[in-house]
Order: structure tokens, then sequence, then C-alpha cells
């Protein structure tokens, strides 16, 4: 009689949980979380009817989960982890994000779970303006000057009167901006090469018995305007040859409103966001 060939049955797999980490430890037809599911139930000596009734659901429920005939409904699984006392990032054995902060760091989470909405919404708030301060250490050095934008009225005697006209600007730092204390812009074409129409030039103000050295470039004020000249000892030069030397009798008035240092570069002034983190550090 010839051998006969018989069919075996499939393998199906044995079970073998981990005890220590609630993983099976061989093929399994279970879904991870049903196996999960019973590890921890056992774990924590809880009946399958108990845990059955604390979550609103049939006695046969659970079994039918740890066995893999089916699984448990998504909107159950925060009912689950809170029977069995442990996190969705235990139930599916993902590495859980807090694990990787210290103690201390832990500890500041459950403190602030804790707390109500309005006392969160604070926190947030505080967060967010040190996270600010925080970045503003990067922000680069900045320097406020006085921007000058308009002539002076006429009449005016006292060059100081005219600091009504100015308004504080932010700038970037710079050797030359490190000298200046105000800005004035060129207005017409007599100072070019050096300084052309519509460029802002830094100047340092001069007070007192202070002066100008001849040769030397500054601002000032002849009867109702502003100028930027070369100062010399026989009136006030411009550069562009094409301007005549400004004389000045013993009974005009003639005042030096400070130094040019130089002009302000394109992209001189700040941007807002770098005004603002000055702001936070520079109160």
């Amino acid at each position: 009689m010839p051998k006969r060939n018989f069919r075996l049955p499939a393998d199906k797999g044995i079970h073998i949980i981990d005890p220590e980490t609630g993983l099976s430890q061989s093929a399994s037809d279970i879904p991870l979380i049903c196996e999960r599911i019973r590890f921890y139930r056992e774990k924590r000596g809880i009946e399958q009817k108990a845990m059955a009734k604390a979550l609103g659901i049939t006695g046969n429920s659970i079994s039918n989960w740890e066995t893999g005939r089916s699984r448990p409904d998504v909107n159950l699984l925060p009912s689950i982890c809170n029977s069995l006392d442990i996190t969705l990032y235990d139930l599916f054995d993902l590495e859980e994000p807090a694990a990787a902060f210290t103690h201390r760091q832990q500890e500041l989470i459950r403190k602030y779970e804790a707390l109500d909405e309005g006392h969160k919404f604070v926190v947030d708030n505080l967060m967010d303006s040190l996270a600010k301060i925080e970045d503003s250490g990067s922000c680069p050095e900045l320097k406020i000057l006085l921007y000058f934008s308009r002539s002076l009225a006429a009449g005016t005697g006292d060059p100081t009167e005219f600091e009504a006209d100015a308004e504080p600007v932010y700038v970037y730092s710079t050797p030359q901006v490190m000298r200046a204390d105000s800005i004035f812009r060129v207005n017409g074409d007599s100072m070019e090469p050096a300084f052309s129409d519509g460029q802002d030039v830094l100047v340092r103000r001069i007070s007192g018995n202070a002066g100008l050295d001849f040769g030397e470039t500054g601002a000032f004020i002849v009867g109702n305007e502003t100028y930027i000249k070369v100062y010399e000892k026989d009136g006030l030069h411009s550069l562009n040859a094409a301007y005549p030397v400004m004389h000045f009798s013993d009974e005009q008035s003639v005042y030096l409103i400070g130094k040019v240092i130089g002009v302000l570069e394109p992209g001189g002034y700040a941007k807002p966001e770098d005004i603002e983190r000055y702001k936070l550090t520079h109160k």
C-alpha cells in the first residue's frame, strides 16, 4: 500500500507573554493591543467581569478582546487606560515623549496639568514672554538715535528748540552709529559725491564751547534752514563746485548743530522684529 500524505493543520502560533514587558515572545494572531490589555489586567489583579462592569460593556467583551476574536472600540481606549491605570503609550507599547524629560520637567508638566484654565492662560503668556526674551539674545545690538525730518520754523533762534522736531528711531549698531546721536536727511546735491540727495547722515551734536576744526563737515542752522557743509575759515563750503561758498556777516545767525560722522548705510534702520526683541531686554 503506497504511503499516504496527510495534510497538517495550520500552525496558529503559541502565545507566550513576557511577564516583564507584556509582549508576545512568539508569532501570534492576537493584536498587540489585545495582548497588552490582558497583560495589564492580570498585572493589576482585575477580573474580566469587574473590568467589563467598569467600562459599561458586556461581560464577555473582555474575553473576546484578549483572545483576539474582537477589538475594543477606539472610543473606549481612554476608559480602558483609566481602568488599568496606564497611558495610551503603555497600551500601544510606544515610548512616551515625557520619558525623555528630567524628573523636574515631568513634575512641572504634572503641576501645569493640575491648574485651572485661567491659571494655565497666565502660565502660557509668561512662557511666551520668557521665550521672546530668550530669543532676544540673538538680536543684533541696536542704538536709539533722534531723527530730524523737518527744517526749523522761521525765527527760531536757539538751536536746542528744534528738539520738538525729533523722532527716536532704532538703528543697528556700528562704530559710526555709536559715535552719533542724531540723523539728518540730506536735501539737494550740494554735497555730492560724498552725500547724495535723500541720504540720511549721522550727526554728533555739539554743545557748549566745543566746535569744528577747519575742513570738518557739520550740520548748521542758517536763518530758518538746516545745512550740511564743510566748515572752512572763510565760510561754509559745498563739495559740489556748482555751489558758491556761504559767507556770513557778524550780524547773521549761524548755529552749529553738530559734526557729521558719516552716512547711515542701507538697511541701517532696525527691523520691527528686532526692535520688539530689543525692547524686551532694555526697559
